[in-house]
């Protein structure tokens, strides 16, 4: 390498160095100019209601209205088997019972999510007793540590769970001054105490009725029963004291028969089916039809 050569190489390192640091400063030293800058967005108060959906089918308020709840959403997968989710097969179910209901008419509908979306489980009840609905029906896929476990079940809300609702239910009532429309300020404690009690009978009542009648057309349609009977447990998507409540337990997704059936359109049709024709029994019964 001549002298020159040399002499070049090292009079242009310097330069060199200089271009690379003038390229690489503003990722390694961003000026304040490329720091101002701002992303803004509103998030809900602390206790601020979610959107309430929108009710489909008949605009005669007098309807029936049923709220359907697909369980999990968004980054709450619930159980999972494969590529097979809760939150998915969940919501196809809601969404086959929603047109079934509106299909065979008569009856209005809401769901709570009709996408893939995170709901906290207080949010969900509440929407229903914001829209004044007449039915709760919560849709889920359980899941066993045992792949034997199959079959559907349906749950209402036990004693002790009814219990701690209805503490919750009248302090919030009390503070909204009502219960099932009775103004409670025009009313003793006592008579405060019995309004809200009779209601939560009646709620259990109508709850256990509709989980007789889903576990009746199920069993009609040969879609295979984990339980016999409806199961009572503490659930926190349930308390809502006011509204008969279901939870829909549709099958066992790590069972591979009953993955079958939850993730097929026809699996997925027949549940909803089912729960559809339980739901118009219901109805039917509270009409004296």
């Amino acid at each position: 390498m001549s002298r020159s050569t040399q002499l070049v190489m090292i009079l242009s390192a310097p330069l060199a160095l200089a271009i690379a640091l003038w390229a690489l400063w503003p990722r390694f030293f961003p000026s304040q100019r490329d720091l101002d800058y701002v992303v803004r967005f509103d998030l809900p108060e602390v206790g601020m209601p979610v959107d309430l959906p929108r009710i489909d089918g008949p605009g005669d308020a007098s309807r029936p209205l049923v709220v359907i709840d697909a369980g999990h959403g968004g980054f709450d997968p619930g159980a999972g088997q494969g590529d097979a989710k809760e939150k998915t097969v969940a919501l196809r179910i809601a969404l086959a019972l929603r047109n079934r209901l509106l299909e065979d008419g008569g009856i209005r509908v809401a769901l709570t999510r009709d996408a893939d979306r995170f709901i906290a489980l207080p949010d969900r009840p509440d929407m229903a007793r914001r829209l004044g609905a007449d039915l709760f029906v919560s849709i889920h896929a359980d899941s066993a540590d045992s792949d034997a476990a199959r079959g559907a079940s349906v749950y209402v809300l036990s004693e002790k769970g009814s219990s701690e609702a209805a503490e919750r239910f009248a302090a919030r009532e009390n503070a909204a001054g009502r219960v099932n429309g009775v103004v409670l300020a025009q009313t003793s404690q006592t008579v405060g105490a019995i309004l809200l009690d009779l209601s939560q009978r009646g709620t259990q009542a109508g709850s256990t009725q509709v989980g007789e009648l889903v576990l009746r057309e199920m069993r009609g349609a040969n879609l295979g029963l984990h339980r016999d009977q409806v199961q009572t447990a503490a659930l926190a998507v349930l308390k809502a004291p006011d509204i008969p409540s279901i939870l829909f337990e549709t099958g066992y997704i790590n069972n591979e028969a009953d993955a079958q059936l939850l993730t097929s359109r026809a699996g997925q049709q027949a549940l909803a089916d089912a729960a559809a024709r339980a739901i118009r029994a219901y109805f039917a019964r509270k009409a004296g039809v």
